[in-house]
């Protein structure tokens, strides 16, 4: 009596973890087929105003020629506090960089992902102070996830260059250089007119990304076990879902050109924290070279990834490996 109990509460089980792994199937089917025009970009463009003036400016996009050198990409959520001192060094870096060479032009967007505090009155006294053209905010009005503010940013950004950046200043901005002299070198090998490659960069597709990965061995020893174990888990779902390559998808810092942008952010679908490990898989499919490259990082108090936002991760990911893989998500190679 006591094994016919034993044997029936077994099938029990395994009938309601086979019902829950189809209802799972079907669910990430159906979300997957729900997001397969999130890469169309309807929505109108966002208003660029200048708080000295209270004009408004001409709002650029990713198909336009380059006006700046380099743009920088800032997402910031609930930032109020960490923002500020990000900004003052990334601000004092450009501006000193743009004093010794006069072909050094940049511009930061700051994207205001539907905070809560004083994130937007941060960033428009950065306008004040820096000018328009210096310094831009776009404001989601809602939390729409991080991806979805770098996707963003990158769509209405003028650089030839354009890197993503984090509000927290956890990598140091003159590793920049390091990204872009890896670019510049792999477009020069792939630049085979004689014109100027300054000029020719922007239509050169290349990516860089910065990477944490040296960094492992010191974090493994001090972060606590079951968050090794989380990680260690995700890392093994971000390689069957965009294959080996790239140590480290999610670090904060990553360089594209403007042509490498412009074939990833009109394509990306997910939103929030596992977009990252999406460029990635797009970047192999569009075969852009990808670079990675060590940067100094530090760890900053305040950061808002949690094993809620794990969870978070691998429910996109199966999202997105489902959705390219059976064709729900196609991909566009539009040029202009």
């Amino acid at each position: 009596m006591e094994t016919w109990g034993w044997s029936t509460m077994l099938q029990f089980t395994l009938i309601l973890a086979l019902v829950f792994g189809l209802g799972l199937a079907v669910a990430i089917v159906i979300e997957s087929f729900r997001r397969r025009f999130n890469h169309s970009h309807l929505e109108a463009h966002p208003i660029f105003e200048d708080p000295n003036s209270l004009k408004q400016v001409n709002c650029p996009y990713i198909y336009d020629p380059a006006e700046k050198y380099i743009s920088l990409i800032v997402p910031a959520y609930n930032e109020e506090l960490r923002l500020p001192g990000a900004l003052d060094e990334t601000m004092n870096y450009l501006q000193e960089r743009a004093g010794k060479d006069q072909s050094f032009t940049y511009e930061v967007i700051i994207v205001d992902d539907g905070s809560k505090d004083g994130t937007k009155r941060v960033a428009f006294d950065f306008v004040r102070r820096y000018k328009v053209d210096n310094v831009r905010v776009v404001l989601l009005g809602k939390n729409q996830g991080k991806g979805e503010a770098i996707r963003k940013g990158m769509l209405h950004s003028r650089g030839k260059l354009l890197l993503m950046l984090d509000a927290d200043g956890a990598t140091k901005v003159d590793d920049m250089e390091k990204l872009e002299n890896q670019i510049l070198a792999v477009a020069k090998v792939k630049h085979q007119s004689a014109g100027d490659l300054s000029e020719a960069i922007q239509d050169i597709p290349v990516v860089a990304f910065g990477s944490r990965a040296h960094l492992e061995k010191k974090a493994l020893a001090t972060r606590k076990w079951y968050r090794n174990l989380l990680m260690k888990g995700f890392h093994v779902v971000v390689l069957l879902t965009a294959g080996p390559g790239v140590r480290d998808t999610q670090c904060g810092f990553k360089m594209f050109t403007r042509a490498a942008a412009r074939k990833l952010f009109t394509n990306i679908r997910l939103k929030r924290w596992c977009f990252d490990v999406e460029l990635v898989y797009l970047s192999k499919y569009f075969k852009i070279p990808i670079i990675e490259i060590s940067v100094t990082w530090s760890e900053i108090p305040g950061s808002k990834v949690s094993a809620l936002s794990i969870l978070n991760m691998l429910w996109e990911m199966s999202l997105m490996s489902v959705g390219y893989r059976i064709g729900i998500w196609k991909i566009s190679n539009r040029e202009s």
